[in-house]
């Protein structure tokens, strides 16, 4: 059954106050104190008002990182129950960086500074993040990139009814939660082949059972490429990347399994068939 719930979504408004503020900052360590940060559109009325130096971080696009588009369900588990959820939209969000200042050697010193601070942060850290952005509402950490512009300044600044003037472009990594989840049926760890002989008495039935496990680590992390045996019946398989391992055609009974990693780690269990199937631990190095 799929189910839509929309998240609540805050992330440009959360972006805006952790550039604010991680410009503010690292502006005041460097001695440019009292620089206003702004996100209003730098057009002539509004750069006419200004009484002090400014930074204007001005959002003009946002559009997919189509790239990084995916098409994957991923798949969680949550109180025994199976889910598969949507892949996050990743977008890009594209500012022009200006400064403004009375003297145009300020200015200069202004942006270069700017183009300090971004650079030094090709990903945001998660302790500069506010609102939202920091109580891991992304999928994936927000990274950025300064100087690559798209497409004519000059087409940017008669958009915007300003003058033009020299701006930095700053692209940020953001994701976005789509709240779609697809509920699956639980699952299926053991299943069972009843044959017989076409001339044989209708009772000569020989029941034959496939059935399955999974093994991890202390975390819960899944192991792939592990050797995974049944020496009492000569049968062996190996874990796939999901940490999970099959049997087929084991007959009824209890059943001595062993797990053992490339490096020499092991762990034994008892395998039911049919049953449940069975999860082994196996320690880290």
């Amino acid at each position: 059954m799929l189910t839509v719930s929309v998240p609540l979504n805050t992330m440009l408004a959360d972006l805006d106050e952790t550039l604010r503020n991680l410009l503010k900052g690292e502006l005041e360590n460097h001695g440019f104190e009292g620089v206003d940060i702004a996100f209003d559109a730098p057009s002539r009325d509004w750069s006419g008002q200004l009484s002090k130096p400014t930074v204007n971080v001005y959002l003009y696009d946002l559009r997919e990182a189509e790239s990084l588009r995916t098409s994957e369900w991923g798949r969680v588990a949550r109180n025994g129950r199976q889910f598969e959820t949507r892949p996050p939209m990743v977008m890009e969000a594209s500012y022009a960086v200006t400064a403004w200042t009375q003297a145009v050697e300020d200015e200069h010193r202004l942006l270069s500074q700017v183009l300090a601070i971004f650079f030094a942060y090709p990903e945001i850290p998660q302790d500069k993040l506010n609102g939202r952005l920091a109580n891991g509402s992304q999928a994936w950490p927000i990274k950025a990139r300064i100087g690559q512009g798209k497409g004519e300044k000059s087409d940017f600044w008669s958009a915007v009814g300003g003058q033009y003037k020299v701006s930095l472009d700053y692209v940020v990594r953001l994701s976005v939660e789509s709240g779609a989840q697809l509920e699956r049926g639980p699952e299926v760890r053991t299943q069972t082949v009843r044959t017989r002989l076409a001339d044989g008495p209708p009772r000569a039935i020989v029941e034959m059972h496939r059935t399955a496990g999974r093994v991890q680590d202390k975390k819960g992390e899944p192991l792939a490429d592990v050797w995974v045996t049944l020496p009492d019946v000569g049968s062996w398989t190996a874990t796939r990347s999901d940490g999970r391992f099959f049997f087929n055609r084991l007959p009824p009974g209890s059943h001595r399994l062993l797990a053992r990693t490339a490096d020499g780690r092991e762990a034994v269990g008892l395998i039911e068939v049919p049953g449940a199937g069975v999860d082994l631990v196996i320690d880290g190095k």
